[in-house]
C-alpha cells in the first residue's frame, strides 16, 4: 500500500506538470524581438474584455473576439513605434481621433460596435488594467489536482483491499466447509455406534 502512493503521485504529476510547462499564453504577428517583448508586456497588463479575471494575453479568439481584435490593435500601435507605458496609458485614457483610420477601429465601426470605438478613442478607464488575482485560480487548480490524486490513491487501495476481503471470505468459507465435514464425520460415527 505504501509503495503505490509514490507511483500514483508520480503518474499524477506526469499528467499535470507538462500542461503547465507547455501552456502558451498568446500569439503575435510581430517579428522583431523587441516588439514581441513589448507586446507581451502590454497584453499582460491589459484586461480581457470578455473574461475580466484574465489578462488579454490569455484570451483566445474562441473565447473573446473583441480581445483578439484589441491584440491586433495593440500590435498596430507597436508597429507605429509606441512604447509599452504609452500604450497602456492610452488604453486607459484614450488614443484620441488619430486612431480612427486604424483597420481594427474601422472594422468596429463597420460592424456597428460604436462602444468599442468610443472606448479606444476616449479610453477604457482604469478597469482595463489587468489586476487578476491568480490566488483563487491557482488554489482551485491545486485543490482539484490533490483531490484527483487522492481519488486515484483511494481507487488503487480499494482494489487491493477488495482482494484481501475476497481472500478472507474464501478462508472463512473453507473453514466452514471443513467444520461441516467434521460434523458429518461425527454424525456418521454416532450413527454406526
Amino acid at each position: 500500500m505504501n509503495r503505490r502512493f509514490p507511483k500514483l503521485f508520480l503518474i499524477g504529476l506526469c499528467f499535470l506538470f507538462p500542461t503547465l510547462l507547455l501552456a502558451q499564453k498568446t500569439t503575435t504577428n510581430l517579428k522583431e524581438e523587441g516588439q514581441i517583448q513589448t507586446f507581451l508586456k502590454v497584453t499582460e497588463q491589459i484586461r480581457c474584455i470578455c473574461l475580466p479575471s484574465l489578462p488579454i494575453q490569455s484570451c483566445s479568439f474562441n473565447m473573446c473576439a473583441a480581445s483578439s481584435y484589441l491584440k491586433t490593435f495593440i500590435e498596430n500601435r507597436i508597429k507605429d513605434g509606441m512604447k509599452e507605458e504609452e500604450i497602456i496609458s492610452k488604453m486607459e485614457n484614450g488614443f484620441g481621433n488619430s486612431v480612427l483610420q486604424d483597420p481594427i477601429v474601422v472594422m468596429f465601426q463597420e460592424n456597428g460596435n460604436q462602444g468599442m470605438v468610443d472606448s479606444i478613442v476616449y479610453g477604457f478607464g482604469p478597469k482595463i488594467l489587468a489586476q487578476p488575482d491568480g490566488t483563487w485560480i491557482n488554489f482551485t487548480l491545486f485543490a482539484l489536482g490533490v483531490f484527483g490524486l487522492f481519488g486515484i490513491y483511494k481507487y488503487g487501495t480499494k482494489k487491493s483491499r477488495g482482494a484481501v476481503v475476497t481472500d478472507q471470505k474464501t478462508k472463512s468459507d473453507d473453514l466452514k466447509a471443513t467444520t461441516d465435514q467434521i460434523k458429518d464425520k461425527i454424525r456418521k460415527l454416532e450413527e454406526e455406534s
